[in-house]
């Protein structure tokens, strides 16, 4: 039995309990105990279990109905019932509320350990399926493209880190791709068929980051009728990428300090410790050694997660690039039209500075696919400001600092949006918060 599989057995008789331990426990399979509901809601709330053998008759509360909360609770989770009184109509309704097995009593230990081994392999598989399905839809985001001096180094880079399990932080501009980045390192470990957990924090909202992160308990505070779990439990044994790290709020920084320490954490409303197995990763766009000198960002983290740099460089200086991006994202964007583009269109797309980086290229190039009344895309079926700008000796001698191009890049989508700001966040692929920044700063 794999050593992975984490067993909670739910039993009011003693001998029961110390048989699985002794037997189960003592051959490589994680096995914990509880000999009433309350114990095994208790425990679950506190720990990750992949399989529950749950006896139907409890001296405080109906198998059955618990069996219930624990699947609504975590559908993925598989459980056994056991049971000395078994009958037909138990073993329909077990089954209805989605348990995998029912076993009556007396039983031969080897017989549950073959169920509990059926089922922990069904697990598995329906883990793995729900991870291919995303990474099928999400495959364009999982290619690092392009073969300049930068990218070809990035590539070696993620190669000799990939299956390590050190923390990396991943640097540089908004849109220059710090999120394919992440999605390589995890895609290239050990961890690859297990969740890939994305989060911004740019859109954490102040008061329920904690809750957010860490998950709460029923009761923790107004409004929490149930219990949820936090992202750091749906990242169990797989990779968390928290990008803008640096807008993570301090008062929750240094709790998470403490997870990426021992691996461990306390839900909100709750003294229990839960622990995990998690690979972090994570991106951000400012200068957080600096937020450090002021007082901004929690030094004690940032020297956690700043363990491996990788710095993604702006569109402009790996330019060489271009051609082959513009390729990717024209397969992607459409792949049921053969879209190119024309040698001037190529050329102005070529003399652009791109303050927007890679994720510009890919909103114009979808724009263009839109207006283009055929597949050959040309310099009229681009956005006016680029053709402008190739002709304004500006573009050429550096008097439009990168800030101001920003933001007049900004304008434009708001302009085309309607001053929608919400829309607007989505075509620039940024969280509001940081567009709201962004316009404060203008």
């Amino acid at each position: 039995m794999t050593d992975q599989c984490r067993t909670l057995v739910v039993d009011d008789e003693e001998n029961i309990r110390r048989l699985f331990l002794k037997e189960l426990g003592s051959g490589g399979m994680f096995i914990q105990t509880a000999a009433n509901g309350a114990e095994a809601r208790e425990l679950c709330t506190a720990h990750h279990f992949d399989i529950v053998v749950l006896d139907v008759c409890l001296p405080d509360m109906d198998g059955l109905k618990l069996l219930s909360e624990i699947k609504n609770t975590d559908p993925d989770l598989e459980l056994i019932m056991i049971t000395g009184y078994g009958t037909i109509p138990d073993a329909v309704e077990a089954i209805r509320l989605g348990a995998y097995d029912y076993i009556t009593k007396p039983f031969e230990l080897e017989r549950v350990e073959f169920v509990i081994e059926k089922a922990f392999e069904r697990a598995r598989l329906q883990k793995e399926n729900k991870l291919f399905k995303r990474q099928w839809q999400e495959s364009d985001k999982n290619l690092l493209v392009g073969q300049s001096e930068w990218i070809n180094s990035i590539r070696t880079l993620i190669n000799k880190v990939a299956p390590s399990e050190v923390p990396v932080l991943i640097t540089g501009e908004s849109g220059t791709g710090k999120d394919v980045v992440a999605r390589e390192l995890h895609n290239r470990s050990s961890r690859s068929n297990e969740p890939l957990i994305i989060k911004n924090c740019g859109t954490l909202q102040k008061e329920l980051a904690r809750s957010e992160l860490f998950g709460h308990c029923k009761g923790a505070f107004t409004g929490a009728d149930q219990h949820q779990e936090g992202l750091l439990e749906l990242a169990h044994r797989g990779s968390m990428f928290l990008d803008e790290i640096g807008d993570l709020p301090l008062e929750v920084q240094s709790a998470f300090l403490r997870v990426l320490e021992n691996q461990t954490y306390r839900k909100v409303g709750s003294k229990k410790e839960c622990q995990v197995n998690i690979r972090f990763l994570f991106a951000t766009n400012r200068n957080l050694l600096q937020e450090v000198q002021e007082g901004k960002f929690n030094e004690a983290l940032y020297h956690r997660i700043n363990v491996v740099n990788i710095h993604m460089p702006k569109l402009k200086e790996r330019k060489q690039d271009i051609p082959l991006l513009v390729e990717h994202f024209l397969t992607k964007l459409r792949p049921e039209r053969k879209f190119s583009l024309s040698d001037r269109a190529m050329k102005i797309l070529m003399d652009y500075d791109w303050p927007g980086n890679v994720r510009e290229l890919k909103n114009i190039l979808e724009r263009s696919t839109i207006i283009s009344e055929n597949e050959v895309i040309t310099e009229q079926d681009l956005p006016a400001e680029l053709i402008s700008q190739e002709q304004s000796p500006i573009a050429h001698t550096g008097w439009m600092s990168l800030r101001e191009m920003e933001q007049s890049y900004i304008a434009q989508v708001l302009e085309q949006c309607g001053n929608n700001r919400s829309r607007a966040s989505e075509i620039l692929r940024i969280s509001r918060k940081t567009l709201y920044r962004k316009l404060q700063h203008n």
